[in-house]
């Protein structure tokens, strides 16, 4: 695939503006983590060439100075609030996260329950963490938060909160999710370090908007489309446009918060070390780019795929509409509309041709391969196996399955599961190619394209199963599907 953004460059450049961050700072300092550290796809689909876990090793790179302080709110722990990409509470999404930081060699030091009101849940929570050995520090509400700043900046404010024993020069504040707590929990530390004699500051890393592109850049652009649920919008810095005579781009939650934050830095070091949201950032995503117009094509497409996606939740859950209006309004923005992938035109035509639910996929090289549903195979099934066959220089007459390996699934499914479907789902059908290619060169041939498939765009003119969707994320092929089902129905499994 074209390639847009220069990985490598990106974690030196990243690791260096934060260890001069912390110089700035006297050595310490409590970094507010934005967004995804690992798995942060949306950030791989739009730079072509960033790697999903891309922050994750750049911290790698720092780790002996690195300790991790994962936030999470007494109140979501209370609600049971689940995190919507991986449907775990947040809860247990602490204890997930606490064992990948683990499994990579980084000291996580506390987890930190912040709004802590005696909830009882949160209450077992703690009580949990202590029996797993895991040291938890409790922040509680703070009225008048965030606008009465004598009484924030006091020791019935910040003062009140546990401090949090760290020992690294770099803590990463981390969270589940959002309204998690990560900056007060920075801004109380800072307020303990400076009662105590001991220099600290704050910065806060989020890739997206990224600052020194336009604001209607296609990248920016794709950032508040993957945002509509929050209906935020990305704006120029004013304070940094005032302050320096520059244009930088930010998020107007964050421009909306600063004078507040400015005044609570103010008054805990007695001078604010920044003058714009835009001097908080340490992100340098965009000065990797290698490619601009690539990481443009690939922002349009993101923008058309969020599209999709809200327009196939308004499908199955009847809500939504709003913000399907806003990603049209996204798309008119950025010039692009439903038909910019050549996938979708492939689909319906080979739907209208067949009378059968079909798909299309754009290959590497520009082609563009198509699948229909069939007697064996649904239309997932059926257009990976006719992309792997092109992938890999395979003949698509030639039939690489071998019926045998099929028809067990079929009955399994049927006579034994119950299924009224006795089509093989992309995964079964993945587990049929795999059983054939025990006796068959060409089968192993074709299994050996799966990771030629990475990053490609698939359309389909229905909306596929869960089963089928999900193995297509897996394999990093990147779906949209047409607002309508199948069969006309009111249950749709």
């Amino acid at each position: 695939m074209r390639q847009g953004f220069d990985n490598d460059k990106y974690i030196e450049l990243q690791a260096a503006n934060i260890r001069k961050r912390i110089a700035q700072f006297g050595g310490k300092l409590y970094l507010e983590f934005g967004g995804k550290l690992f798995d942060d796809y949306h950030a791989s689909r739009v730079l072509p060439g960033f790697e999903p876990d891309t922050k994750f090793r750049m911290l790698q790179s720092l780790s002996d100075d690195v300790e991790i302080v994962i936030a999470v709110n007494a109140n979501h722990i209370e609600k049971a609030k689940v995190r919507g990409d991986l449907g775990i509470t947040y809860d247990e999404d602490v204890l997930r996260l606490i064992d990948v930081f683990r499994d990579h060699g980084f000291l996580v030091g506390s987890v930190v329950l912040t709004q802590y009101a005696g909830q009882p849940a949160a209450d077992a929570y703690r009580h949990r963490l202590e029996q797993l050995g895991i040291t938890c520090y409790l922040h509680y509400p703070i009225a008048g938060y965030p606008h009465d700043i004598e009484n924030i900046v006091s020791d019935q404010g910040y003062g009140r909160n546990d401090y949090i024993v760290t020992s690294r020069p770099l803590v990463v504040v981390t969270a589940p999710g959002p309204g998690s707590g990560k900056l007060a929990t920075c801004l109380s530390q800072l307020y303990h370090e400076h009662q105590r004699g001991i220099s600290a500051g704050y910065a806060k890393y989020e890739t997206f908007p990224i600052w020194n592109l336009p604001l209607n850049h296609p990248v920016n652009i794709a950032y508040e489309a993957a945002t509509v649920d929050l209906d935020d919008a990305n704006i120029i810095d004013p304070f940094h446009l005032e302050a320096y005579g520059k244009t930088t781009v930010n998020y107007n939650r964050d421009v909306e918060a600063f004078p507040v934050l400015k005044a609570m830095m103010e008054r805990i070091l007695g001078e604010s070390p920044y003058q714009s949201p835009t001097d908080m950032g340490v992100n340098m995503a965009g000065c990797a780019i290698s490619d601009d117009e690539a990481c443009r094509e690939a922002a349009n497409m993101e923008i058309v795929r969020r599209y999709f996606t809200a327009v196939v939740n308004v499908k199955r859950t009847g809500t939504g509409e709003e913000q399907v209006e806003r990603l049209r309004s996204i798309m008119k923005k950025a010039g692009v509309n439903e038909n910019l992938s050549p996938a979708r035109a492939a689909a319906l035509n080979r739907e209208r041709e067949t009378g059968a639910p079909a798909g299309a996929m754009v290959l590497p090289d520009g082609r563009v391969i198509t699948g229909r549903t069939g007697d064996l195979l649904g239309a997932a099934s059926a257009l990976l196996m006719n992309a792997l066959k092109a992938v890999t220089g395979v003949d698509g007459a030639v039939r690489v399955i071998d019926e045998a390996a099929i028809e067990p699934i079929c009955r399994l499914k049927t006579e034994h599961l119950h299924s009224m479907n006795r089509r093989l789902h992309s995964d079964e059908t993945l587990i049929a190619l795999s059983i054939t290619s025990a006796q068959s060169s060409t089968a192993a041939q074709v299994i050996d394209g799966l990771e030629l498939l990475r990053g490609c765009d698939a359309f389909f003119s229905v909306i596929i199963s869960a089963a089928d969707e999900a193995l297509y994320r897996k394999l990093g092929i990147n779906v949209c599907c047409e607002p309508k089902y199948e069969r006309v129905s009111l249950y749709h499994k």
